[in-house]
């Protein structure tokens, strides 16, 4: 895994929302590491075992703990990819540390600080996705909470910010702010453009900006991009709004590396 502080290569970790079959996860992984091949950056795969946060109880949240870990173990271990998914309860992360090589939080639950210790005691990268509802200035106390357990493996995901009902807005400043604790900052280019539960108990998004902000994320200096990708969005069991098509992963990864290399 990258190492926290300077990074040597750009961080790009993509997959579908959640694990829809063993095939598709598969399908999709073999497709973002062949596309990321291209690029200097270092891939790692996500998928969700379980979304446990949908807004209705009547949607599709995945295979579930010890399925999706399977499907994911295998993707690992045929791709030789590291892999990511999100835990939501303590009790998941005896089993999830076993396959996952990056644990994340919840943007929901990241001031859980049972969940968030037991992840970091398990040694593994932990991806701290900043809630919606929280200051970029107060994530250096869910970095304390990671750090006090003895692990400094940490990214920092920016996914929005509350924005009156139903809409998330992305204030740059918090890129600078977040990058002052010196470790890698990550931009959620596709969850940031959620328009939470405004589809009638579902996520409504505009995805038509997933580009152009994460352009200027990158020009930023953010060390990383996180995407949902799929290859046929409005088919997706979860997050279909914002989710960017697999087809366009080629352009973006095109443009945002032309603006790397003009900043130097």
């Amino acid at each position: 895994m990258p190492k926290s502080g300077k990074q040597n290569k750009f961080i790009f970790i993509g997959g579908p929302c959640v694990i829809e079959s063993e095939k598709k996860a598969f399908d999709i992984a073999k497709s973002l590491k062949d596309i990321t091949s291209s690029y200097p950056l270092y891939f790692i795969f996500k998928a969700s075992f379980d979304k446990a946060n949908r807004t209705s109880i009547k949607s599709f949240r995945g295979p579930g703990l010890k399925e999706g870990l399977r499907i994911l173990a295998n993707i690992k271990r045929s791709l030789n990819i590291p892999v990511l998914s999100d835990v939501h309860c303590p009790h998941q992360l005896g089993q999830a540390s076993k396959v996952l090589d990056v644990i994340q939080i919840p943007a929901f639950l990241c001031r859980q600080t049972d969940l968030i210790t037991e992840a970091a005691r398990s040694g593994k990268t932990v991806n701290i996705k900043k809630g919606q509802f929280v200051s970029p200035y107060d994530v250096r106390y869910i970095i304390e909470k990671v750090k006090k357990t003895g692990n400094s493996k940490i990214f920092i995901t920016e996914r929005g910010a509350c924005f009156g009902y139903n809409n998330l807005v992305v204030d740059f400043r918090s890129f600078g702010i977040l990058k002052s604790f010196g470790y890698p900052v990550i931009f959620d280019a596709t969850h940031s453009l959620q328009l939470p539960s405004a589809a009638s108990g579902l996520s409504a998004g505009e995805p038509e900006f997933i580009i152009p902000m994460a352009r200027a994320a990158v020009s930023f200096g953010v060390d990383g991009l996180f995407c949902e990708v799929h290859p046929s969005p409005s088919k997706a069991l979860s997050d279909k709004a914002t989710s960017l098509r697999l087809s366009s992963l080629n352009k973006l990864l095109e443009e945002i590396f032309k603006i790397k290399k003009a900043l130097g």
